[in-house]
Parts: structure tokens; C-alpha cells; sequence
């Protein structure tokens, strides 16, 4: 398990590259992993070997540039996504202005002072923290059941009778009979009325309700698997971790592992 933040720093003059380090580690105290590469290419390696939180980089290298690298990280779907600093020896106002349309959160010019540098490296963290959050928050929200809350208000009494009764019994087995007792109606009318309404089956929102809860749980606890099947409704782990990744694509310990950045557990 990765228990601090990586800061990585790419320039390829030795000299910046070891002051900057030199800095962020006595600042540091312990607190953050700060790592080195003095090119592009090693960069991308470690980038894609194990997260990386804040990206300090030079704009000017052979080979790959320090925009050619941001470019590069909007191409990657990763768990931890850094946030970049770029810094460079001239005052290269354009690429500066490209960097910032690319998302980099701050510019630094040469020399950079010990102060300069811990702003732009604590601010460039609150950023990264944020977006982990965000990110997290995306990860565990399914866009389609949100489509459908905003529209609740258009709703019949019975399909929103239905939407309570499944919020409230989401840790029980329950039949399509109970629900059409429960609003009244035949069960075969029901299922019309609902998938008219909500552009989904009963059967479709039931299971994407409790897939939702169960990435909360897997998230934000540190509950085994086989509780989060129960809590969520399923009475065998095995149906259960069947049925998130069919909707997930990943199995439940993976997608725990891979939102929160940790290694795979065996």
C-alpha cells in the first residue's frame, strides 16, 4: 500500500534537479515521497508504474518537453491523475498560457526561491486533494440513476412509492409482488409504468441502486467484501462481485484498490 503522496521531479540539469529535491525533502520531513527523473521518457515510466500526485516539471528537455508530458496525462485514464508545476529558465510566456489550458496549476521561472517553491507545492496539493475527491465522488455516482432523480419531480405516486420502498430496503431481498402490493398496482402494470417513467426496468434500477451503495461502502469503509454484499442486498459474494463488475467492469476488491491507490490485495 502506498502510504504517502509522491511529489515527482523531472529536469535535466542535475543542479535544479537536486536543489528542488534538496528543498521539498527538508520541507517535507518525512511527510511526502519525493522522486526524480532527468527526462521525459523516465518520467512516463514511473507515471505509469505507481501514482504520482504533483508533477514538477521543466518545459524545456530533449526528447520529450515538459507540455509534451501534460499532453500525454490527459491521454491516461488513472486512478490518480497529478497536478503539474511547470518551471523553466526563460519566460516562456506562450507556452506558459498552453500549460494552463492543459490544466497546470502553477509557473515557476528560475531561480526559484525555497519560498516560491513551497507556495506553489502546498497549493498545487490542496488542488490534487480536491480533485482525488472529485474524482472519488464521480467514480462511485451513476450518472444514468442521477438522470433520473432530477426528473423525480415528473414522476407518478406509485413509481415514486417504489423509489422510497427500494431506498429503504436496500440490505433485503424483496419481489416484484411485495413492490406491487406495497403501490397498489399489478405487478406486470407496474413494470410498465415504471420503465415508461424511468427509462429503465425495476429490475435495472434495484441493481444500480445497490451497486451504487456498494461503492460508497467500499469506498468510505473498510467492510470485507462479503459484509458489503450483505449490506447491499445479495445473500452470496460470488453473485455479487458477478454482478459489479459486469456494471463496474472491475471486480469489487479491485475497483476498492485502484480508487483509493492502494496495491491489490491478495
Amino acid at each position: 500500500m502506498y502510504n504517502t503522496q509522491t511529489i515527482l521531479i523531472v529536469d535535466d540539469e542535475p543542479r535544479t534537479r537536486g536543489g528542488l529535491k534538496n528543498m521539498l525533502e527538508a520541507w517535507s520531513a518525512g511527510r511526502y515521497t519525493i522522486k526524480t527523473a532527468d527526462n521525459g521518457k523516465d518520467a512516463r515510466r514511473l507515471i505509469e508504474q505507481e501514482p504520482v500526485h504533483l508533477l514538477i516539471t521543466d518545459i524545456r528537455m530533449p526528447e520529450i518537453t515538459g507540455l509534451n508530458l501534460v499532453e500525454w496525462l490527459g491521454t491516461l485514464n488513472l486512478s490518480v491523475k497529478p497536478t503539474v508545476i511547470l518551471i523553466s529558465g526563460y519566460a516562456e510566456f506562450e507556452y506558459a498560457q498552453q500549460g494552463l489550458q492543459l490544466g497546470v496549476v502553477n509557473y515557476l521561472l528560475k531561480p526559484i526561491s525555497k519560498s516560491k517553491l513551497i507556495a506553489a507545492t502546498e497549493q498545487a496539493l490542496e488542488v490534487a486533494s480536491e480533485q482525488s475527491r472529485i474524482q472519488k465522488m464521480q467514480r462511485i455516482v451513476d450518472e444514468k440513476l442521477i438522470h433520473v432523480t432530477k426528473e423525480s419531480e415528473a414522476l407518478s405516486e406509485p413509481v415514486k412509492a417504489a423509489i422510497g420502498y427500494v431506498e429503504k430496503h436496500l440490505d433485503q431481498a424483496f419481489s416484484l409482488r411485495e413492490i406491487g402490493d406495497h403501490v397498489h398496482l399489478n405487478p406486470s402494470y407496474f413494470c410498465v409504468l415504471f420503465k415508461e417513467q424511468m427509462q429503465m426496468t425495476f429490475l435495472e434500477y434495484v441493481t444500480r441502486s445497490r451497486m451504487q451503495k456498494a461503492k460508497e461502502l467500499l469506498l468510505q469503509t473498510k467492510l470485507p467484501i462479503s459484509e458489503i454484499a450483505e449490506r447491499v442486498g445479495y445473500q452470496t459474494t460470488k453473485y455479487f462481485s458477478k454482478l459489479f463488475k459486469e456494471y463496474e467492469g472491475h471486480s469489487p476488491g479491485i475497483y476498492r484498490n485502484e480508487t483509493l491507490g492502494q496495491d491489490e490485495e491478495v
